[in-house]
């Protein structure tokens, strides 16, 4: 695998301490930067520590940060799904190289994917290019791939009060950042 600059720790798990190299992905994707560490224990502390037999989706996966961070704490699958043929390919060595099984790569447009998909998901992690407003066109298309009680994370550069149709259980920010636990029945009972 080449070596990069640009990397980020697993902060949990099986892999736990285990590093994630990535190129300068900031020309290939516009609003390119990767989930924090203190955002990711956060985010790990909303959800649980362990993800036993839950199916994830990392759409926006671009390091692949959040979805190695599932796959460590041994969700029964992820779906990496990035466009950018770069990122993916990155994902895919260091998917190599930490022999994670349980880690799939997907080279896709995002609206495509969640508009086709045949899968459903039990956590979808949605980290978009930094300040691009999608959220009213990917919630119906989220909706659809999630099972009843999933729940859906979202990092944006503004408040989230509503995703869709889903319930907000949690927000927090660290610097420009807003990151939220949205569930996908409003009478989904909240995470540890």
């Amino acid at each position: 695998m080449s070596t990069y600059k640009n990397q980020v720790r697993i902060i949990g798990g099986t892999h736990k301490r285990r590093v994630i190299r990535f190129p300068a992905l900031d020309k290939e994707i516009s609003g390119f930067r990767p989930t924090p560490d203190r955002v990711r224990e956060t985010l790990f502390n909303w959800l649980g520590q362990d993800l036993i037999g839950k199916r994830c989706l990392d759409v926006f996966a671009g390091s692949g940060a959040l979805a190695f961070e599932a796959a460590s704490r041994n969700a029964s699958s992820v779906v990496a799904l990035e466009t950018s043929r770069a990122a993916a390919n990155t994902i895919a060595e260091n998917q190599t190289v930490l022999q994670l099984p349980n880690l799939k790569v997907q080279q896709a447009d995002a609206f495509g994917y969640l508009a086709s998909t045949r899968e459903s998901f039990d956590v979808v992690f949605l980290d978009p290019p930094f300040a691009v407003d999608w959220w009213d066109r990917l919630a119906p298309l989220v909706e659809r791939a999630c099972n009843e009680g999933a729940l859906i994370y979202c990092e944006s550069a503004k408040e989230l009060a509503q995703f869709g149709k889903f319930a907000r259980l949690k927000h927090a920010r660290a610097g420009m950042v807003h990151y939220h636990l949205f569930a996908n029945h409003e009478s989904a009972s909240e995470p540890r």
